[in-house]
């Protein structure tokens, strides 16, 4: 393999891999984003479409089970057509199911072409990730992660105060519609920024893998994502896709382990500093994800807030992370990537604990201040424990180390919101006033029950379920700490992956 050395006149990010940044952030800000303004555009399509929210609900799970179904494959498929095209390709398949939804005449047309825009948009992030690692070495990698970072924290924030904006003051259309001229623009700023393509077609297909790994991620995900419509673990819908799609990973792995060139190579596990951080990024994002969707709901259901107030509420967090992910990324390269996961972890511990004592008369300002340090914790863990991964990954195991590692946080977040999804609807169930209320807003014959009295324990029986189920998200994210504590805490130049060629070598394909 040729190549052609890299190393830059300093460590900091030049002008050629910040506009490799800037195509990739667009890529994986769309993807992002369309997670969650769909979430607030639900009861839009309830309306419009004379659907049932669990019919609408699909517009949602359809695009979620699309990403589980394509991102195994997008290691393989880097390697064997080249990144910038299937990075184009993907980008095209986004912006072209968008338009589409966009145009869709009836729920299940919308689902149809929401699923079609998840295939594009769960190869954007694994494909990003790769094209940003090659780019930069293994010096600089801590930086490009928290580049990479900034899509994470501004989609759950601005995706439903995008929403609702774009529902109030136009159409639910143009929240497809406005990827159209982001997507063109990105496509363009890929064909002419990105770096020329160096495939390497030799390795086969792994047909069998696809066949076992895709259904498998996408069932198992279908059954955890049910779990909150459901209320319980215990139902059919539930059980069955989910072993199922357990039984079909679990024949993966064998397969795998037999296997010359493998979906997911398995064997990337040999690496100590890959394992660690999957299991490290396995804890935290069932907690961090799960407690994510607990912030708006808790808002929305107990202060009472509106959508928009709510995503505006929750911008602190996003502020604290970008106080911390620059700094930490530039560091994580000159000291490792431990010592500010370990630091993060404490930082959202402290600021969760707020939410395991909530009330109705919690002060808005503490509530405000917990999520500014929440956010500075999480920008000091979540790219760390990504670069931990991938520095510890030889050139040719890149594309498919970040594919592993998406599959982890996709799965792991999904499990922890089903899992505190459950957990809130079980304690509201148990609420004696909240539940009386739901149940007059059903049956009026039961509106006469509904004394002043009852009224005032509403919102601090809610509050309480709300404050027992952050305190599972603590102790999860408190769990994160012993993982944590066998990441690396050297520089990454001073770990160099297990390769014959140079950290400060890159094929010429990587080059700007």
């Amino acid at each position: 393999m040729t190549v052609i050395n890299t190393t830059p006149a300093s460590d900091s990010l030049d002008r050629g891999l910040l506009k490799i940044a800037g195509v990739v952030v667009l890529g994986a800000i769309m993807s992002i984003l369309d997670t969650t303004v769909v979430s607030v555009a639900i009861p839009k399509f309830q309306t419009v479409f004379d659907a049932q929210y669990s019919t609408a609900a699909w517009t949602l799970t359809g695009y979620t089970l699309a990403l589980a179904t394509v991102i195994p494959m997008t290691g393989w498929a880097a390697d064997r057509f080249g990144t910038k095209r299937l990075y184009m390709l993907a980008l095209a398949l986004f912006v072209g199911g968008s338009v589409l939804c966009a145009l869709s005449w009836s729920i299940f047309s919308l689902i149809t072409f929401r699923i079609l825009q998840g295939l594009g948009g769960g190869m954007l992030m694994p494909l990003g990730m790769t094209m940003m690692t090659h780019a930069a070495g293994p010096k600089r990698i801590g930086r490009v992660m928290a580049v990479l970072g900034v899509p994470m924290l501004i989609g759950p924030i601005a995706g439903p105060i995008l929403g609702g904006w774009l529902i109030e003051a136009a159409s639910w259309h143009w929240i497809f519609l406005i990827n159209l001229p982001i997507g063109i623009f990105a496509l363009v700023a890929a064909l002419r920024v990105l770096p020329k393509d160096n495939p390497q077609p030799s390795e086969s297909f792994d047909f069998v893998g696809m066949l076992l790994l895709s259904p498998g991620l996408a069932l198992f995900l279908y059954g955890i994502s049910s779990i909150p419509s459901e209320g319980t673990i215990a139902s059919a819908l539930v059980l069955i896709p989910a072993i199922v799609g357990l039984a079909l990973i679990g024949a993966f792995v064998p397969h795998a382990l037999r296997a010359k060139h493998p979906l997911i190579d398995l064997r990337l596990f040999k690496h100590r500093q890959l394992s660690v951080s999957v299991i490290t990024m396995s804890l935290f994002s069932v907690a961090f994800f799960g407690a994510m969707l607990l912030f708006p709901t808790y808002f929305i259901q107990v202060r009472l807030e509106t959508t928009l107030s709510a995503g505006l509420l929750l911008a602190p967090q996003g502020l604290g992370a970008m106080l911390t992910m620059p700094i930490a990324g530039r560091l994580t390269d000159k000291r490792g990537p431990g010592w500010f996961v370990l630091g993060g972890i404490v930082l959202i511990a402290a600021g969760m604990a707020v939410f395991t004592q909530l009330s109705p008369a919690t002060p808005l300002a503490l509530i405000l201040g917990a999520l500014f340090v929440i956010g500075m914790g999480m920008g000091m863990t979540m790219m760390p424990i990504m670069t931990a991964a991938l520095a510890s990954l030889t050139h040719d195991e890149v594309a498919r180390g970040s594919t592993l590692m998406n599959i982890v946080q996709r799965v792991a977040g999904s499990i922890g919101t089903a899992v505190l999804s459950v957990i809130l609807t079980n304690e509201l169930l148990n609420k004696p006033a909240v539940q009386l209320v739901k149940a007059a807003t059903a049956d009026h014959s039961l509106a006469p029950k509904i004394t002043p009295h009852v009224l005032a324990q509403v919102p601090g029986q809610m509050s309480d379920a709300f404050s027992t189920t952050f305190i599972v998200a603590l102790v999860l994210i408190v769990a994160c700490l012993i993982p944590a504590l066998f990441l690396s805490r050297k520089p990454t130049q001073e770990s160099p992956a297990d390769d014959t060629s140079s950290d400060d070598t890159l094929p010429a394909a990587a080059l700007p």
